[in-house]
């Protein structure tokens, strides 16, 4: 069967697994359709901003720009997102009877099909409407627009073949929680650039870079639509050929993939299913307290390890903590007080510690039969949070004050820190054995049961507030220092802040302890729910 008779039954195929997905809920048909519609806007309004940069000097170099970026994130979608789009999964398709070369040629056009693309396509046409002068440049353009299209979708198509066994594992699919992380800093990057962009006069600034990426495909065929405008048709044509070739390259490494997959076994998970011995119960857990105290803590650290969505959370909080104060010195107009937010977002983390356990509850339910258990059960669960948060808090807001040079505030901002720190703790304790919510872990974007999200508002938003209010003591001390001009004993809040961080902690696990104890049945069936 050849790529011509494919292609219709592979694009049928997508739009009845899109047609058949939407009928699953009205929900998620609620959900498609405003994505949809969301998708239009912007896709409307960047076409109709880069057409307001026709004739501008330097649009040609934010467009190559774009483009790069564009055929960036195309090839590392798949790694991020593995299951956002079902058809990337060639490994359906090896029992059919189907030869490589027509189920690449199908497979290619049918990618062409959904919003992805429908916006790609509007940023590709807007940056060339930006950048075409002249008929010659109109024809280039018309070569360059679905030659960058296809170059993108193939590089997705080749990264998707290439690491589809383990995208689609267990194992593979902790990779989406770098998604987070990447999403996280890439705002900040694009906030950071866009800053120094207009600090340095405008686009002229992306003219050095554009010079570089103009000649790496597939932005070189937007590069190509630009020199032709110049008159350079030789150049033009060069970089034309650099795109075809990598739109060659890319089909060639998907082709040998997905051979590979159709003739070979899959070993992927062979290797991950053999115990570790590195993870033998003499490891770290040696060095960890004896009884409770240290079972607790190893298997709290262990839930961040293991578990996708504790070890998502945990990840956007660690990225966001560092990224906002950072980022902020980088752009010299922050303060080392902004190192305080690493310890408020690590601090959340306290919060419905037993939702974390999910239905699993129940086991850590039979050891709690007094108060002291519950007391013991809090603190090594809040030992083994404070064996991340104090070191990170330290290490963020020694960072801050080395970019801003402020090493005088440093011994303030870290005590503010660890009394923040401590604050959390203590209303996080609480909140969990007041409000506690159930954590579904049938859906990856739902982090509360239907009907709880009252509980969870309560639960984190209350409980910020309370910490929030119980730090005053510490921050109006230090208000008072610098308004009196006493700042040469700035220094004794660092001790000041962390001796009163560990007594409201203390105070707060002691008043969450009997709470627990006494609303265990609760408790457990509000995190059994999901």
């Amino acid at each position: 069967m050849n790529t011509a008779a494919l292609t219709p039954v592979f694009v049928r195929l997508k739009l009845s697994l899109l047609r058949n997905g939407l009928r699953q809920s009205s929900g998620r048909a609620a959900a498609y359709i405003a994505s949809v519609v969301v998708v239009l806007l912007l896709a409307a309004g960047e076409l109709l901003g880069l057409v307001l940069l026709r004739g501008q000097d330097h649009a040609a170099s934010l467009t190559v720009l774009l483009t790069l970026v564009l055929a960036i994130g195309w090839t590392v979608m798949p790694l991020f997102f593995p299951s956002g789009d079902e058809t990337l999964d060639p490994t359906r398709l090896v029992m059919l009877p189907l030869r490589p070369r027509p189920l690449i040629g199908a497979l290619l056009i049918t990618s062409l099909v959904g919003i992805g693309p429908l916006f790609s396509l509007c940023l590709l046409i807007g940056s060339a409407l930006a950048t075409a002068h002249g008929a010659a440049a109109v024809v280039v353009a018309v070569i360059a627009v679905p030659l960058v299209l296809l170059v993108a979708v193939a590089l997705a198509r080749a990264v998707a073949a290439a690491n589809i066994r383990l995208l689609t594992s267990r194992k593979g699919r902790d990779l989406a929680v770098l998604s987070g992380l990447v999403i996280a800093v890439g705002i900040q990057v694009v906030n950071f650039g866009i800053q120094r962009l207009g600090d340095a006069g405008g686009l002229s600034a992306l003219t050095p870079t554009a010079d570089v990426v103009r000649w790496i495909p597939p932005a070189s065929a937007i590069g190509a639509v630009q020199s032709a405008s110049d008159g350079s048709y030789g150049r033009a044509v060069a970089q034309l050929l650099l795109a075809f070739a990598a739109l060659a390259l890319a089909v060639n490494a998907w082709r040998r993939s997905l051979v590979k997959l159709m003739t070979s076994p899959d070993g992927s998970t062979l290797a991950a299913a053999e115990p570790s011995r590195k993870e033998s119960a003499g490891g770290f857990s040696r060095l960890l307290p004896e009884g409770r105290t240290g079972t607790v803590m190893l298997r709290s650290l262990r839930y961040v390890w293991r578990d996708p969505k504790t070890k998502a959370a945990w990840v956007t909080s660690l990225v966001i903590g560092l990224i906002v104060p950072l980022f902020n010195a980088l752009q010299g107009a922050g303060t080392i007080y902004f190192a305080c937010f690493a310890a408020g977002m690590l601090g959340i983390q306290m919060y419905n510690q037993f939702g974390q356990d999910t239905s699993a509850f129940w086991m850590v339910a039979q050891t709690i039969s007094t108060t002291r258990d519950a007391y013991a059960e809090l603190r090594a669960r809040a030992l083994a949070l404070l064996l991340i948060t104090l070191p990170y808090s330290a290490l963020v807001t020694l960072a801050t004050a080395a970019l801003l040079g402020d090493w005088g505030a440093f011994p303030e901002a870290l005590g503010l820190s660890f009394a923040l720190l401590g604050a959390m703790l203590a209303t996080g304790a609480v909140a969990s054995a007041r409000f506690p919510y159930s954590i579904p872990q049938d859906s990856g974007y739902k982090n509360v049961a239907p009907g709880q999200a009252g509980l969870a508002w309560i639960s984190i938003f209350g409980g910020m507030l309370g910490a929030a209010l119980l730090c005053a003591p510490v921050l109006a001390v230090t208000i008072w220092l610098h308004v009196s001009g006493q700042t040469s004993w700035t220094w004794l809040l660092l001790p000041v802040g962390a001796a009163y961080g560990a007594l409201i902690a203390w105070t707060g696990l002691k008043l969450a302890a009997p709470q627990t104890s006494s609303r265990l049945p609760e408790i457990l069936l509000a995190v059994s729910k999901g």
